[in-house]
């Protein structure tokens, strides 16, 4: 199967497995792991900032940001579909007892405006305060869009007036990063705290790292065993992340490329892809104007061994590119998508 459904499919590459097996190891919980201790050295300065964390994924190391930047009966603000609202169970209420404010934003992005909007300065009888923005680049469920600098820099100039503390859900810090062509110490250091995943366009087998300030992590550490996060010799798996950073880091460039010839050959091809929208490894779909609800379309794609997967949008399916995923794959994509969706019909 050409398996699109997401960025988070990727297997362990030969030299990854081999990284895995060399790796040195010691006990983490007492910071006696040299692997993951160059992992998140390595990391930390990767996002600009002064100190990282290893964790085992990327929601545990978003909701112990939250956590560590505010405290129960605060609010959070973020855009509505945003992952912390969306994929995380409840997270910010279960472990961090925060309220949520949720903005319609097109393409993830909300603007200063918005946010001197909805925050609320909160009172000591009734209202709760505004303490936190989070912010997510790139936009998992606007189709891997990516906040233009200027934007982002304009959201953290009046949060930081508004005292509120800021997040960043940087899951693909990285994949924005690559499409703006900065480094992600440009994006990541203006927030308090910052997270990343490595399971996806790095397509390391799991682990994530959230980072910020000394006294902020050390918060996180301790946090990390409270939610059933530290572990023992897991320089196995942080051999994962390091080797990512040296070999799968310059790569996602090719992720880009591919995401927009798919994109463009279905778009020929008759299938409602909007161009616009692909800014880094994400192509939605859009299978209403075929006639299609997204179950029985998933279903004929599988027919055709092709793998995209569901949205939070109702009519929309996704393909998502990554390292397991080569030109060959491309090709052949744009030839079985459309006759399993029946768009050269329509053509």
């Amino acid at each position: 199967m050409i398996d699109l459904r997401s960025d988070t499919k990727t297997k362990p590459t030969q030299g990854m497995r081999e990284a895995i097996a060399a790796a040195e190891v010691g006990d983490e919980q007492r910071r006696e792991d040299t692997t993951v201790n160059e992992l998140e050295r390595r990391v930390a300065e990767l996002l600009g900032q002064p100190e990282a964390v290893y964790l085992p994924t990327a929601t545990m190391a978003n909701e112990i940001a939250l956590r560590v930047l505010g405290e129960p009966g605060d609010e959070v603000v973020a855009e509505k579909n945003s992952h912390i609202f969306i994929s995380e169970l409840g997270g910010p209420a279960v472990f961090a007892g925060l309220m949520t404010r949720q903005l319609a934003c097109p393409a993830g992005r909300f603007t200063p405006e918005q946010l001197r909007e909805t925050r609320r300065p909160g009172d000591s009888t009734h209202t709760p305060a505004t303490r936190i923005v989070s912010v997510e680049n790139t936009h998992n469920a606007s189709g891997g869009r990516v906040w233009p600098m200027d934007e982002l820099e304009a959201v953290v100039a009046t949060a930081r007036e508004l005292d509120l503390s800021l997040h960043l859900d940087g899951a693909r810090i990285l994949n924005a990063a690559t499409a703006l062509g900065v480094p992600a110490a440009a994006i990541g250091r203006d927030f308090d705290t910052v997270a990343i995943c490595l399971s996806k366009g790095l397509g390391c087998p799991l682990g994530a790292l959230v980072a910020g300030s000394p006294e902020r992590m050390a918060r996180a550490r301790r946090l990390k065993h409270q939610f059933g996060g530290a572990m023992r010799q897991a320089g196995i798996v942080a051999a994962a992340g390091v080797y990512a950073l040296d070999h799968h880091v310059e790569r996602l460039a090719d992720d880009h490329v591919r995401a927009r010839r798919l994109a463009e050959g279905l778009y020929d091809a008759g299938v409602p892809v909007d161009l616009e929208q692909v800014e880094t490894n994400f192509v939605q779909v859009d299978v209403r104007p075929l006639g299609l609800g997204p179950e029985e379309a998933l279903e004929r794609l599988a027919q055709q061994g092709v793998g995209l997967s569901m949205t939070v949008h109702p009519t929309r399916l996704r393909a998502v590119t990554h390292l397991d995923v080569d030109d060959e794959d491309i090709d052949r994509a744009v030839e079985l998508i459309p006759r399993a969706l029946g768009a050269l019909a329509r053509a």
